[in-house]
């Protein structure tokens, strides 16, 4: 064979064998929720942290409303290029499913599981005039004067109206249902006693809990949270009651492995970093590390079935 047409065919091969090393160009996280959310604001920070590590932009982009479903209609169509991520919520990937009727994406077709980002614990707090300072002392109140004590969440169809009417159901009360257009809102009406028990996230709870506004009577999550010591679980009450909201970083379907294992890798590099860990936690997030694309699998079967058990035990139909 000619020499030169020889390395031009060894040129060919080696192109081939050895691809440009990811990343080549910017990367995306989209993000189904609007800017200031608690979505938005971990996203954008650990987007900042891989930028870095990286050397390219991570870009995010919001595409907020419609319950998530916008947003996570376009990261299930965007290309599965391995450039393409999906900041995904509970509400967007387990919540939907089972209460929205037609939705035009299907989080476990659609989607692969690339790292765990954090949880966020639910908390269960109470104007500081509640003559209640723990579960078992609100149910008593509640059973005392049935009807009188008022609830504020996000709705009834959202994480929060889900499960304050899940607790109404376990700890056979009467808890009105009080709904609001967002966190802000309700967590402000019960801070002026206009309704008298809240009950969202830890990460939208924990400056009012810090500045006595607001008093933590229990958490969600399995086990107790790291600066809530004092505070118990529901599930120490009502054993099995263990319902928490996450950020999980996913990405379209047949995106190419050796991308997901990169970014695997490197948020939990991330996440292990003691700063980034002190703001997660700052934030009112629980950060265990990014965990194993399959480990993170495991953990969406198993949020599947949860709320799925939630959600016919409260009877909600989807619409």
């Amino acid at each position: 064979m000619n020499p030169r047409l020889m390395l031009f065919v060894l040129f060919l091969f080696a192109g081939s064998a050895f691809p440009q090393e990811w990343p080549a160009r910017p990367v995306k996280f989209i993000v189904s929720q609007a800017p200031g959310t608690s979505p938005d604001i971990t996203a954008r920070y650990l987007a900042d942290r891989l930028s870095r590590l990286w050397g390219q932009p991570v870009i995010v982009e919001n595409r907020a409303g419609g319950q998530n479903v916008p947003g996570s209609q376009a990261a299930a169509r965007a290309p599965a290029d391995g450039y393409n991520f999906f900041y995904a919520t509970t509400a967007a990937i387990v919540v939907n499913p089972l209460t929205v009727r037609a939705l035009p994406y299907d989080p476990v077709r659609d989607f692969v599981p690339v790292a765990m980002v954090a949880k966020s614990p639910m908390v269960v707090a109470v104007n500081p005039n509640v003559a209640a300072r723990s579960i078992a002392e609100l149910v008593a109140l509640d059973k005392a004067q049935p009807g009188r004590l008022a609830a504020a969440n996000e709705g009834a169809r959202t994480f929060s109206g889900m499960m304050t009417q899940m607790l109404n159901q376990t700890a056979r009360m009467r808890l009105l249902q009080v709904p609001y257009n967002g966190v802000a809102p309700a967590i402000q009406d019960t801070i002026a006693d206009r309704t008298q028990v809240v009950l969202v996230s830890s990460a939208a709870l924990l400056p009012f809990l810090k500045r006595g506004e607001l008093r933590a009577l229990a958490v969600s999550s399995g086990k107790r949270v790291r600066g809530l010591e004092d505070v118990p679980t529901l599930a120490e009450t009502y054993p099995g009651f263990e319902y928490v909201g996450w950020f999980a970083l996913l990405a379209p379907a047949a995106t190419p492995a050796a991308s997901i294992q990169r970014v695997n890798r490197d948020m939990d590099r991330v996440l292990a970093n003691p700063d980034v860990a002190q703001r997660l936690y700052d934030l009112g997030l629980v950060n265990e590390g990014a965990g194993t694309p399959e480990a993170l699998g495991e953990f969406l079967r198993a949020e599947r079935t949860r709320w799925a058990k939630l959600v016919k035990e409260i009877d909600l139909q989807p619409e």
